[in-house]
């Protein structure tokens, strides 16, 4: 079994828990409150803006020339097409100079990041296991609310971009060079690579989460330690 069925299959209670949040389903009938999708739209950019850096180090590290090549467009892809769809929607949503001077990221989006980071400090498989289940998961979404019809324009572009055929051809090149990167190496190094997939597919589904509640950077406790 390639590593991508594999990973598929182990960690599928927790990639299909994504299917169904709250979050995903407000897209898909347009129940989603606005200002959440706009907290949401936010935190997307910061976490994309890193998403392109870590392809750029997926480029260096690459094997060959054809594989940073093909890294680096998908940087290049991440910062042309998918910052400018956010650009647009913070425009439609009234995102201003202002907030973007103050925009602290959440405490999961910065995980996420750090996350992604740390992978990278290893070699390019590595780097593309944790890159690959946002791609994956993204366009699995896309696929799964196909058909939906929300009310909100802004929703219904969200959903064509990510089950787009566009999409899907970036998708299916990552997947497949993943599976050439985890072919014949150890059982220690196939668990680090799961290890890191797994890490990303939590994020991936802590991601709507964050966005949902508008996750702050506070500690809130019912019980406080004198009182336990």
């Amino acid at each position: 079994m390639s590593f991508c069925k594999e990973v598929r299959e182990d960690f599928k209670d927790s990639w299909e828990s994504s299917f169904h949040h709250p979050f995903v389903t407000g897209l898909a009938d347009g129940t989603l409150p606005e200002d959440v999708f706009r907290y949401y739209v936010m935190q997307d950019a910061y976490y994309l803006t890193h998403f392109a850096k870590v392809q750029a180090l997926g480029a260096v590290k690459a094997t060959d020339l054809q594989m940073t090549r093909a890294f680096a467009h998908h940087a290049e892809q991440t910062c042309a097409a998918e910052l400018s769809l956010h650009e647009s929607f913070m425009q439609i949503l009234g995102v201003t100079e202002a907030e973007w001077e103050t925009f602290e990221p959440s405490p999961s989006a910065y995980a996420y990041v750090s996350h992604m980071y740390r992978a990278a400090q290893g070699d390019v498989a590595d780097v593309l296991a944790a890159l690959l289940p946002c791609y994956w998961l993204y366009y699995e979404i896309g696929i799964h609310l196909q058909g939906a019809t929300p009310d909100n324009p802004i929703y219904q572009r969200w959903i064509a971009t990510y089950g787009s055929e566009w999409f899907a051809t970036l998708v299916e090149e990552q997947k497949d060079r993943m599976d050439r990167l985890a072919e014949d190496v150890s059982p220690a190094r196939l668990q680090e690579l799961k290890a890191h997939f797994k890490r990303s597919t939590y994020y991936e589904w802590h991601f709507w989460e964050q966005a949902w509640t508008q996750e702050k950077w506070t500690i809130k406790s019912e019980v406080s330690v004198h009182e336990r």
